[in-house]
């Protein structure tokens, strides 16, 4: 039997409709996995494909869009089974019709705004998740921890300096990085975050818009509970979200007044981590911001 044939065969048992002997085509995805469209009678299923050994992977995304939609907050695609057939790891998702997210669709970003605030409502008793998962093809470690500064320190700034190390940033950046770690705790002397569940990867690629209903949806998470102002963070780090959405989330539950402060602190994990996937120029916009960070603490 074909790869193709037992993807078909795994889909069709998994949800007991009939789906064709193969996809209909490619569809964009990110650069992690191959994503494909594939037709299904009663519904197309959105299908991940990626090497067998990253079913571990797989699986713990399927785990974060349960635990979104379980928020009851943002819509998400609905986990249909993740697995293996063909020699592959497989998840499969609902099919859904998005158009691109628009920053100035003001109905829409309200929405997300709101709806977004309800999602970090949703909390746990510490920091962490049960399983770690990945951001992009970096692992992202996430045992449970009682003190946000210790663990973003260590688990978040901490382990992607000491990959980005490894990986030939810049002794100098390293250095003047990790000090900026241990020295992070400056950022929160009078924030105490409570543990608000997280999308984790919120840029602007990761959301869109359900062309039948007009609603944001949210998917490619890095679930995590943390400091919400680390999600608000990164949608400011590469565009997508307009003014309304701030307002929205502001009016739904106001940040800190001194949130701004620490963004440059939270947006340098994913810079780091996209030196770290990509390398380039993100080493030394790494190197800025920690700078940058460094001159505030004085």
């Amino acid at each position: 039997m074909s790869a193709d044939a037992s993807i078909s065969q795994w889909l069709t048992d998994l949800t007991s409709r009939r789906f064709a002997a193969q996809p209909s085509g490619a569809v964009q995805g990110g650069s992690v996995s191959r994503c494909v469209r594939w037709p299904g009678e009663g519904g197309d299923a959105f299908v991940k494909l990626a090497p067998a050994a990253r079913l571990d992977v797989l699986q713990a995304e399927a785990e974060g869009l349960q635990a979104l939609a379980d928020a009851d907050a943002l819509r998400v695609p609905a986990v249909l089974g993740v697995g293996e057939a063909g020699g592959q790891a497989l998840l499969a998702l609902e099919w859904m019709d998005l158009a691109a997210a628009a920053e100035g669709d003001a109905a829409v970003q309200s929405q997300l705004g709101e709806k977004l605030a309800m999602q970090h409502r949703v909390t746990a008793a510490r920091y962490g998740w049960h399983r770690d998962n990945t951001i992009g093809i970096t692992r992202q470690p996430n045992a449970w921890d009682d003190d946000w500064v210790r663990f973003f320190r260590e688990q978040r700034l901490g382990f992607q300096l000491d990959l980005a190390a490894r990986n030939g940033l810049e002794p100098r950046v390293v250095e003047r990085g990790r000090e900026l770690r241990d020295r992070c705790g400056a950022f929160f002397w009078s924030h105490r975050p409570v543990p608000s569940l997280l999308h984790g990867d919120l840029w602007g690629g990761n959301w869109g818009v359900s062309s039948a209903a007009r609603d944001p949806a949210i998917f490619d998470p890095a679930v995590y509970f943390g400091d919400r102002e680390a999600d608000l963070a990164m949608t400011r780090l590469f565009g997508g979200f307009g003014p309304r959405f701030y307002a929205a989330y502001q009016s739904a539950w106001p940040l800190d007044q001194a949130a701004g402060t620490r963004r440059t602190l939270y947006n340098l994990y994913h810079v780091l981590n996209h030196f770290n996937l990509f390398g380039g120029g993100y080493g030394r916009q790494a190197g800025a911001m920690i700078e940058k960070l460094l001159a505030e603490l004085g």
